[in-house]
């Protein structure tokens, strides 16, 4: 047990050495993942604050039925009840038209002349049901249970199913869905070349203390102990280009946050995805260091196992 550990601690100091000794081009290894490391992140701050985006829009979409005055309460009730046991409805709210005058009265108080025109006559705006939906892409059901016959003759006009409002979000959808791909290809990329510079990275290395190796070889060295400090030196490769990722993410966030000094940049919630990226501080450092080890170890094994010729049942 004594022996396996100090073995592992001086696994441990020769990976280090190595990567202090290599540090010049170690740093071009690490500039290729922090690249990787950056996109992976923002993506992920990106494609959260979008949709965070898509539900505060959808939460202020909803389909609306307008009665005739003609309609009794009745009918009313049984109206909202079956509307509610449809499948895509979220939630149904109704009111009546003296509330949907107040509404409007409350909307457009700033208009002096409305406010006279409303006045001067009688309440001309009919009762209203609010229907908000689960998924606006499915609202066939609602749009053919409302084109009824016995259903369409309680309407006073044809039903609002805020169109503008759906396409909006059918826009930032399909962004979402293109920057999605597009991350996972740059993502690929870059992931990608990084691999393939740390393993040139450990080639060079390799080649350099080939000497030094054949001497461990012929003294006996196992293949863990001569392959463990590669393995070591690319894992800090991915360590530290982890750390300098969410540093570079956390600056960049903090400096957007402190200086566009607005609540959203076009689609994109500054503020949104600050926050969401502190709440999510930690989380998103342990995801950095595990695919930023994980790019340096899959790199060292590659490297190690095509260079150094080792045997696997060694």
């Amino acid at each position: 047990m004594r022996r396996k550990l100090i073995t592992t601690i001086r696994i441990f100091h020769n990976g280090t050495v190595n990567f202090l000794r290599n540090f010049g081009i170690s740093s071009a290894a690490m500039a290729v993942i922090v690249i990787t490391l950056t996109i992976v992140l923002v993506s992920i701050i990106i494609n959260a604050t979008f949709n965070n985006t898509i539900n505060q829009i959808t939460a202020k979409i909803d389909i609306s039925v307008y009665l005739k005055d003609s309609v009794t309460s009745q009918q009313t009730d049984q109206l909202i009840s079956e509307i509610k046991h449809l499948n895509n409805v979220a939630n149904v709210q109704y009111l009546d038209k003296a509330q949907v005058l107040r509404q409007y009265e409350l909307q457009n108080s700033s208009n002096q002349q409305l406010a006279l025109a409303i006045n001067e006559t009688s309440n001309p705006l009919p009762a209203t049901i609010h229907i908000m939906v689960k998924n606006l892409n499915n609202i066939s059901s609602i749009k053919n249970f409302l084109d009824q016959s016995n259903i369409s003759a309680l309407q006073s006009n044809l039903p609002s199913y805020s169109g503008s409002l759906k396409q909006a979000i059918n826009n930032i959808s399909h962004a979402t869905d293109v920057l999605k791909k597009l991350g996972v290809i740059a993502i690929v990329v870059f992931g990608f070349i990084s691999v393939l510079i740390i393993f040139n990275t450990l080639q060079m290395a390799i080649f350099n203390r080939k000497d030094e190796i054949q001497i461990m070889r012929l003294l006996g060295a196992s293949t863990s102990f001569i392959r463990g400090p590669f393995i070591v030196e690319s894992t800090i490769y991915g360590f530290l280009s982890a750390i300098l990722s969410i540093i570079i993410v956390n600056f960049i966030f903090v400096t957007a946050s402190s200086t566009l000094q607005a609540s959203s940049l076009g689609l994109l919630d500054i503020n949104y995805a600050t926050t969401y990226f502190d709440q999510y501080f930690w989380q998103f450092l342990g995801i950095q260091i595990a695919i930023g080890v994980l790019i340096g170890a899959i790199s060292s094994w590659i490297a190690t196992h095509r260079y150094l010729k080792f045997k696997i049942s060694n």
